[in-house]
């Protein structure tokens, strides 16, 4: 891998999209970064091309401190001309799942409205124009929507409770529990909860229907031996089990992902194979037979090529790469082809334009994520113009076409069209707002570790930076540890809104990072927390060392979830930070393991169950490290603890614990609870106080 171009002027930047600069003209006048700038930039959602590749539709958040305010609506935008981008819907619910029709004149999507107590299923006629229609009135709702390939019928996912045989029986088991007296849960399987929701007993399903207003929905799955079996399931989203469902080019069969040992989940890692099951019912194949995982099905255009990320799931590891795989359709020896073998990253996302026999991909890397391309037999990989700086965060095709959000610190999303020459802004929502504000993109730099490995690290100025000054450091830790640091902008953490009071924030890849290779990723293993901490210690030093504008005297550090993990970890083990913030941190290695809604991963991670006398459960926990005085360390630094009370990842017992030792160790402590919040801050009001806070607390310590 070569490595990235740094940063360049805003004039390099504009030449190298077609002259499409990524922020508007700079203004006479710009200001710091507000809490304001950070929350009400629009969020915009994946673009969906038509199959034509002449139009995108995309969702747009009007985000609001008060939630009653805020707004989410569909918009669509020419591929062809230079004309704005229009709202096509007005519903202050919001839509998702954006699916067209074939000839690309309808759109299908998810939305709660008037009436509706679970997402339903709604289609619109954008050539002919006219209000969305409700297509399903299903008490579990719908979500996942496909047309099928004549346009004729949708595939959808919905869900059903044990023992139903249809709606009538769903919709009177629903009224029985909605009755009934007691509030009792009752588990049998492992995990009784996911981030902020106990989890029930319903059963994932996909579901057939004619696409018209009234047609009846045919569960494809009911009575099927696939899933009847106890292990039978899709993967965990925010609105229920997700099947990776699509169809056939023919039309004839439904192809999905799905796992066969999800009742495995707390001894086990958990797997997904790929399935077909008759479009006009019948029982479900089991087509993939291995210890891989596949999701983001995607065929190609003629129908003889099934695309999928997959995952090896190696055991005893505890991070593996995603790859893309191919298989020949109809499946007869289905054994993957790992296209992207010899790439040691991850790949994110990837599209399949029409006419070019080349999937279009991107994969994380040193901070970036940028396109790049493969033949469909395999081959090189080839990069593929893409903007030399930030992130890309959505990608599909329709036609020729291919679509995206892209994003940097100092670009907030927009929509880009990629392919045919230099990527070409085609949206901007956020660009007026973003260039009256005084921001730099982030410097990168690398630095060789102790251990040998070469540590990617970005900093993030504050606004008026004068070289000649002196500022504090807060070094910021990202969570994961799967994940990396972007060239992104950010809500929860956004850089510079942490950098605005006069801090150079330090942003370093650990190891366990992602965007560095396999080897990087799961060098973590059996040693969860000491070896990233010595890597950001030794990061912070470096950026001591490289930059005479950071004064060394005046340190800081914080994180949250993983993030979370070491800030506790540094507090317990150096007093060269004058304050640590932790929110979601974990204290103790044990009590994690058996509250967090995750835990065989854990294992894997401290090389086994909590009984096995392992030194690293005891070794590596923070709260254990929390006297130890005579060695000059233990819990001595300010730390401001914070937590989302619905948290189920990292649950609130560990801030709890966090704060009673501080206490009873006479440390300066703060604790935060967000009763509200789960794993992350959603809510603008709560997110405005949680900066202000962390802002506060190291005004205290540093200046």
């Amino acid at each position: 891998m070569t490595k990235p171009r740094l940063t360049i002027t805003a004039l390099l930047l504009s030449a190298a999209l077609g002259g499409h600069a990524l922020a508007a003209d700079v203004p006479a006048a710009q200001h710091a970064i507000t809490h304001e700038d950070v929350w009400l930039m629009k969020r915009l959602g994946a673009p969906t091309p038509s199959p034509d590749g002449k139009w995108a539709v995309f969702s747009v958040t009007d985000p609001a401190y008060d939630s009653k305010e805020q707004w989410s609506d569909l918009w669509i935008k020419s591929l062809t001309e230079d004309t704005p981008a229009r709202r096509l819907t007005f519903s202050k619910g919001g839509e998702s799942a954006v699916n067209w029709s074939p000839d690309s004149r309808q759109l299908v999507f998810v939305a709660k409205r008037d009436g509706d107590d679970a997402g339903q299923l709604y289609r619109i006629d954008v050539a002919g124009g006219g209000e969305a229609q409700r297509l399903t009135t299903l008490t579990l709702g719908a979500r996942q929507p496909k047309f099928s390939p004549d346009g004729k019928q949708l595939l959808f996912v919905s869900d059903i409770f044990p023992g139903t045989a249809g709606e009538d029986d769903i919709k009177k088991v629903a009224k029985e529990r909605k009755d009934r007296k007691y509030t009792a849960r009752a588990y049998e399987s492992f995990p009784p909860r996911f981030f902020d929701k106990w989890l029930d007993d319903k059963q994932v399903r996909l579901f057939v229907m004619e696409a018209a207003v009234g047609a009846k929905p045919r569960d494809l799955l009911s009575g099927t031996r696939l899933a009847a079996l106890p292990g039978f399931g899709g993967g965990q989203s925010d609105e229920g089990q997700t099947l990776d469902a699509i169809w056939s080019q023919d039309g004839k069969a439904v192809v999905f992902s799905a796992s066969i040992n999800r009742d495995e989940a707390a001894r086990a890692s958990g797997y997904t194979q790929i399935f077909s099951v008759p479009a006009a019912g019948g029982e479900a194949l089991q087509l993939t037979r291995d210890k891989r995982s596949y999701h983001a099905l995607k065929f190609s255009k003629d129908g003889k090529t099934l695309f999928s990320l997959t995952e090896a799931e190696e055991p005893g590891q505890v991070y593996d790469v995603s790859r893309l795989a191919s298989f020949a359709w109809p499946l007869v020896d289905a054994k993957p082809t790992i296209l992207t073998a010899s790439l040691d990253r991850s790949i994110s996302r990837f599209a399949l334009p029409d006419g070019t026999r080349r999937v279009v991909f991107s994969f994380e890397h040193a901070g970036l994520e940028q396109l790049h391309s493969i033949d469909y037999a395999g081959g090189e990989v080839r990069a593929e113009a893409s903007p030399p700086t930030g992130a890309i965060g959505a990608l599909n095709a329709g036609g020729k076409a291919v679509v995206g959000v892209w994003e940097s610190a100092i670009n907030p999303p927009e929509v880009y069209a990629f392919g045919n020459g230099a990527p070409k802004r085609l949206t901007s929502f956020n660009t007026e707002r973003a260039a009256a504000i005084d921001w730099q993109a982030p410097e990168h730099f690398w630095f060789k570790a102790s251990d040998g490995r070469m540590i990617h690290n970005m900093i993030v100025k504050p606004a008026g930076f004068d070289p000649a000054k002196k500022y504090p450091l807060f070094a910021v830790i990202h969570g994961g540890a799967a994940n990396m640091w972007r060239d992104q902008f950010v809500l929860r953490w956004n850089y510079h809104l942490l950098a605005q009071p006069g801090y150079v924030v330090l942003l370093t890849d650990y190891k366990g990072s992602t965007g560095y290779g396999e080897e990087f990723a799961r060098a973590i293993q059996g040693d969860p927390l000491k070896g990233p901490g010595d890597e950001v210690n030794e990061a912070v030093d470096e950026a001591v060392r490289r930059y005479g504008f950071v004064d060394g005297g005046k340190l800081a550090a914080g994180g949250a979830s993983y993030g979370g993990h070491l800030a506790n970890w540094l507090q317990a083990t150096t007093t060269r930070y004058k304050a640590i913030v932790s929110h979601a941190g974990e204290m103790d290695l044990v009590m994690q393991w058996g509250t967090s809604d995750s835990i065989h991963g854990r294992e894997v991670n401290s090389g086994g169950p909590v009984w096995g006398n392992l030194p690293v459960w005891r070794e590596q926990s923070p709260v254990m490290q929390a006297g130890n005085h005579e060695k000059g360390t233990g819990f001595k630094t300010p730390i401001l603890i914070s937590v989302g009370e619905l948290d189920y990842r990292v649950p609130a017992n560990n801030a709890l614990m966090n704060f009673a030792t501080q206490q009873r160790l006479n440390v300066p402590s703060k604790l935060l609870v967000f009763p509200d919040e789960n794993h992350w801050i959603l809510k603008g009001d709560n997110s405005r106080y949680f900066y202000s806070e962390v802002h506060g607390w190291l005004a205290k310590y540093l200046k």
